[in-house]
């Protein structure tokens, strides 16, 4: 029977030191929620943090934490769960540290499918370098090292995660408490690297970038929450939704033009090819509602497990079972015989007898 927690279990008695009004409060209160509804002792998870304002992560928890170096938590958190397969590992991470210096262990991560949960802080700026642009900033957009405007395209973060084979991705925000604690328990209950990226909002350095589609006025118009099953359906009367035409998405409205509400696609986040899902992630205010909530959760060979089992496999077939069997396998050589008094080169083979 599955422990009763609650949300401050997993608070720690560290003051947190986020700035007010920062998104970053709301994000821990959802996955400090998430964990205890989870039923696991808080001993029981490793939370696991990179370089940036989102990495103050552990401090603020009550479970085994490591606020490791820039880009690398990823990399570590492998490790851990490799080491320990039973702990409950959690990635908490930012744009700037998952997908700039830390892109290459990002991919890889998601590639071997390690079990873990990483959520993904998008605020699309530095913030804790006081407002660079990062790999996230929109084409145009004015900053600290682009005065003039960014000359590059961002990453969208659902994209890299579907092109590195990935099992599991969400989105969440971080007004939306209880939606994104909802969407962290689907992600800890995936087998394989889930990513949650969290659309947060950096009230110093980039305040507001979220806006136009967090702002609970326009929530219902302007997002499209989606549920594994049921029709993809948005508005403030649920009156919109998404149909496919010609091989791409739109947005229809039911009553109009012989529209339905048997015409709306329903949500398979479970379907193994990514084709719909990619297009899901793609849409972008105002063309179309911005994708939240689980968006493909699909089943594939997990690589802490899969590492496990060849481990016990090898263990069950070897021959050399202990360390001085592996120094005597092979060709090995033993000092022997009257004339090795005095050190002689390991060449002259009169002091030597092979086995």
């Amino acid at each position: 029977m599955a422990e009763t927690y609650t949300a401050k279990d997993f608070k720690s008695g560290s003051e947190v030191r986020w700035c007010p009004g920062c998104g970053d409060h709301a994000i821990i209160n959802s996955v400090q929620k998430a964990m205890a509804d989870m039923g696991v002792p808080h001993e029981k998870f490793a939370v696991i943090s990179g370089i940036g304002c989102s990495s103050r992560f552990p401090y603020y928890m009550s479970t085994y934490g490591f606020h490791t170096i820039h880009g690398r938590a990823t990399a570590i958190a492998s490790g851990v769960k490799s080491a320990n397969p039973d702990l409950t590992v959690w990635v908490i991470t930012g744009d700037g540290d998952a997908l700039a210096i830390g892109g290459n262990h990002f991919i890889h991560m998601i590639r071997r499918n390690l079990d873990l949960n990483v959520v993904l802080f998008n605020n699309k700026i530095y913030g804790l370098t006081k407002g660079q642009y990062s790999p996230t900033t929109d084409r145009g957009f004015i900053t600290k090292t682009s005065p003039f405007g960014t000359v590059e395209d961002p990453f969208n973060p659902g994209q890299l995660v579907l092109g590195a084979r990935g099992t599991f991705f969400a989105r969440g925000i971080d007004n939306n408490v209880k939606h994104t604690s909802e969407v962290l328990l689907e992600a800890a209950a995936h087998k394989g690297t889930s990513v949650v990226e969290v659309l947060q909002n950096c009230v110093i350095f980039n305040d507001g970038i979220h806006d136009q589609i967090a702002d609970p006025k326009y929530r219902n118009e302007r997002l499209i929450f989606l549920k594994h099953g049921e029709p993809m359906i948005f508005g403030d009367n649920q009156d919109k939704g998404l149909i496919m035409e010609k091989g791409k998405l739109k947005v229809a409205v039911i009553g109009e033009n012989g529209i339905t509400r048997d015409d709306i696609l329903v949500h398979d986040a479970t379907e193994p090819d990514p084709s719909l899902h990619m297009s899901l992630i793609n849409m972008a205010y105002p063309d179309f509602p911005v994708a939240m909530g689980v968006i493909r959760n699909v089943e594939a060979p997990v690589y802490d497990q899969e590492m496990k089992k060849q481990i016990e496999k090898v263990q069950a077939t070897r021959k050399i079972t202990c360390m001085d069997e592996l120094l005597n396998s092979g060709n090995t050589w033993v000092v022997d015989g009257p004339n090795c008094s005095e050190p002689v080169s390991f060449f002259d083979k009169k002091c030597f007898v092979s086995e």
